[in-house]
């Protein structure tokens, strides 16, 4: 089985293919599947940066990958309601791969491609969470810091959906794509407080995906409790809801199929690479330029 790994931390550089990897097995609970495309996340990058190690060193080799989408070709004991051929997307691990596991997992929509349906589970998944989190109802003002990105993409787009105003920040490049979304765009960086209060003084919650500029957050939002991150952990000590997962995923993952299969949530794909091409798409990650979901395409 064809994989990409890694042996030692470092830059996109120490991502190489194998072709002889250990092919996994489905467990209780779980299935396999052939990947056809699986999504490159900031996640990714992070682990084999080592900016997730806390000091300690590397000892295996490891495939990254969060997220997939394929046909099933191995059913786990104690598995229901799916079967062999079915074409699934779904959260697993070490998805860089000719073949992963899927832990949680949903029927990949009619229409969308295995591509699309790649990055669909942790966008989906992460946007139906954080709302629920700040439960805001139909008219509030939701800000979504880092609006342009997969996720944030689709936070705005169930916001959209659910009857929230949206603002969202992003560079001035990706404007127009956040308007076509029905977004209110907004440049982050030096200044970005006053050209939110220059469209609204009254923003119900915020999500944050960036990472970045939590102080200028806490002035928009007033308190603290009206801020979910999922991206600086450091944000809790003051005070801030940090979200990094949790939940019955199999069921959130049902619910996003069904709402991709209604049209309230898609996946943009901002460039998709071969496997072989892995280094490159890391390279595209680490910018932070994407305007959507990075992909590598596999069979």
């Amino acid at each position: 089985m064809r994989a990409i790994q890694f042996t030692q931390y470092g830059g996109p550089e120490v991502l190489t293919l194998v072709a002889d990897a250990l092919e996994p097995t489905a467990g209780p609970g779980q299935v396999r599947i052939r990947v056809h495309a699986t999504a490159v996340n900031p996640f990714d990058y992070k682990v084999r940066s080592g900016m997730m190690a806390a000091g300690e060193e590397l000892t295996h080799a490891v495939v990254l990958g969060l997220e997939a989408a394929g046909v099933v070709d191995q059913v786990g004991e104690g598995v229901t309601g799916v079967s062999v051929e079915d074409a699934v997307f779904g959260l697993g691990s070490a998805t860089y791969a000719d073949n992963a596991v899927l832990r949680a997992w949903a029927p990949k929509p009619e229409g969308m491609s295995f591509a699309e349906a790649a990055g669909l589970a942790v966008a989906g998944e992460t946007a139906l969470r954080v709302l629920g989190l700040l439960a805001l109802e139909p008219g509030q003002v939701l800000l979504v810091h880092g609006a342009a990105g997969g996720v944030g993409q689709g936070i705005v787009a169930l916001g959209v959906a659910a009857g929230l105003r949206v603002i969202g920040t992003a560079s001035e490049v990706n404007h127009d794509l956040l308007r076509e979304l029905g977004v209110e765009p907004v440049a982050y960086g030096e200044g970005m407080v006053s050209r939110v209060d220059h469209l609204t003084h009254d923003v119900s919650g915020i999500v944050d995906v960036a990472g970045t500029q939590m102080a200028e957050l806490l002035a928009i939002a007033g308190a603290p409790a009206n801020i979910v991150t999922i991206a600086n952990y450091a944000a809790r000590d003051a005070g801030v809801r940090f979200s990094g997962g949790g939940g019955n995923v199999q069921r959130a993952l049902t619910r996003v199929a069904e709402l991709a299969a209604e049209g309230k949530i898609a996946v943009r794909v901002a460039q998709a690479f071969d496997l072989t091409e892995a280094a490159a798409a890391h390279r595209l990650s680490e910018s932070r330029r994407a305007s959507g979901k990075i992909v590598l395409t596999v069979t």
